[in-house]
């Protein structure tokens, strides 16, 4: 099926573009922390409530093992599997753990360009592009960059939609 405007170059394919190997440990002390955050509250509760002692402890020493384990093998297998690639027609990324999403963001349905940076990502200089398109399926995002990086992705990004013709809805 032809578009309407003609036929469109963009096809599916893998993007080119590794993450900032320091995505690895913000994904991993991201994992760390909410596992510290729920074995925290369970060991608390224990300590309060006597007769639910056993049964508070258990499951914080099961998420306090599993978080452990999930949170040094996961980001490895994210960083290996996590990929972005921006060109003068379009933004790709694949992302997704057991189900993998690729996705194609052309440059005339850009509508916002945004950089966000928290307090661990910050302290790892990271940051993350949020690109914002007319599409169902939400923005599509390129985490754990190189904070000076993804400013840069930013502006090109901006002065590239600026320059394509269309209106991003």
């Amino acid at each position: 099926m032809t578009p309407p405007d003609g036929p469109s170059t963009l096809r599916l394919r893998p993007p080119q573009h590794r993450y900032d190997p320091r995505v690895v440990a913000w994904w991993r002390w991201t994992i760390l922390g909410w596992t510290a955050a729920g074995v925290l509250v369970l060991v608390v509760l224990g300590i309060l409530i006597a007769p639910a002692r056993f049964w508070l402890f258990l499951p914080a020493v099961l998420i306090a093992v599993g978080g452990g384990v999930l949170g040094v093998l996961l980001p490895l297998w994210w960083y290996a599997k996590h990929r972005w690639e921006v060109t003068d027609e379009a933004v790709y990324t694949r992302t997704g753990y057991f189900w993998q999403t690729w996705r194609i963001a052309p440059m005339s349905r850009i509508q916002t360009v945004d950089s966000t940076r928290g307090p661990l990502q910050r302290a790892l200089g990271l940051a993350t592009v949020v690109v914002t398109t007319a599409s169902s399926a939400g923005p599509v995002t390129i985490a754990g960059m190189e904070h000076e990086q993804a400013a840069e992705l930013a502006h090109e990004l901006s002065l590239i939609t600026n320059a394509t013709p269309g209106d991003a809805t």
